[in-house]
């Protein structure tokens, strides 16, 4: 991945959002801050919000920051069209806000029952891309259902989003999607929200992950400086801690090319596009 000639050494806040539809004691939304120090992401901090309420309030914490939201900020065009609904992502945004979970269910489950096997779901570029699940997916994992969560909270506290909504300056939102650098650095799976499941293999995938990140060794050339958080990292079977980091490094890499928008190509504005893909 080509990299132009970076500008400052020290980056404002840069902040790693691992999101959930259903934040709740068992899982809330986790978010990892720090700084970029030359090429270096220093993690500073942890947090994790169990209610909708509290991440609003973190949502319009004064910049400047960036921030990289592990969830999709939009639909595909295609079904947009498709159903007539707004074509404005805000527009769309409180449409889509105002409809039941059982509502989107329903409609998306009577459009992918009218399309052939094989291609039942309907994908953004950007999801095509960063090889990630289509924004319409109600289950496994069910990313419909956090942009129904996700995507009117942004709006709602103002962010700037690079081609999709001119908001705050100083707080900058972008999607970024964790899989694809852990991908970069092993097809192994490294986390499960089963107790069960959270294996030692699974353990030993996280710290091939966080050993890769500590040396750059990925396709984002950024080092991890974990710090006193590593063990953290490497205990969470979950694997919440290591999204939220790797949403970071996303952020971080993005923050790099904030004169070139964040690094994001030239893309449909509807459909947004995840950072790095």
């Amino acid at each position: 991945m080509s990299r132009p000639q970076l500008k400052s050494t020290l980056s404002p806040l840069l902040h790693g959002v691992d999101f959930t539809s259903a934040p709740r004691k068992a899982k809330g939304i986790t978010i990892a801050s720090g700084q970029l120090i030359d090429d270096a992401f220093e993690l500073q901090q942890l947090q994790v919000f169990h209610d909708f309420s509290s991440f609003q309030q973190w949502l319009i914490t004064p910049g400047p920051w960036v921030a990289g939201f592990d969830f999709p900020f939009s639909l595909p065009r295609e079904l947009v069209d498709l159903l007539n609904w707004p074509t404005e992502w805000p527009a769309l945004i409180q449409h889509y806000a105002s409809l039941s979970r059982e509502e989107i269910r329903t409609t998306f489950k009577a459009v992918c029952d009218s399309r052939p096997p094989g291609n039942k779901f309907i994908h953004r570029k950007g999801d095509t891309a960063a090889g990630s699940s289509s924004s319409m997916k109600w289950v496994n994992p069910p990313v419909a259902y956090m942009l129904h969560a996700g995507a009117p909270l942004l709006l709602d506290a103002d962010v700037s989003i690079p081609f999709m909504h001119v908001g705050d300056p100083q707080r900058i939102a972008l999607e970024a999607y964790p899989g694809m650098v852990a991908r970069s650095i092993t097809r192994n799976s490294y986390k499960s929200d089963t107790p069960s499941m959270q294996t030692p293999e699974r353990r030993a995938a996280r710290l091939s992950i966080v050993k890769a990140l500590e040396k750059a060794e990925h396709p984002y050339r950024i080092a991890l400086n974990a710090g006193q958080f590593r063990q953290r990292l490497l205990n969470d079977g979950s694997g919440d801690l290591l999204d939220a980091v790797l949403c970071a490094i996303l952020a971080a890499w993005g923050w790099q090319r904030r004169d070139n928008h964040f690094g994001l190509p030239a893309h449909d504005a509807l459909e947004g596009w995840i950072v790095g893909a």
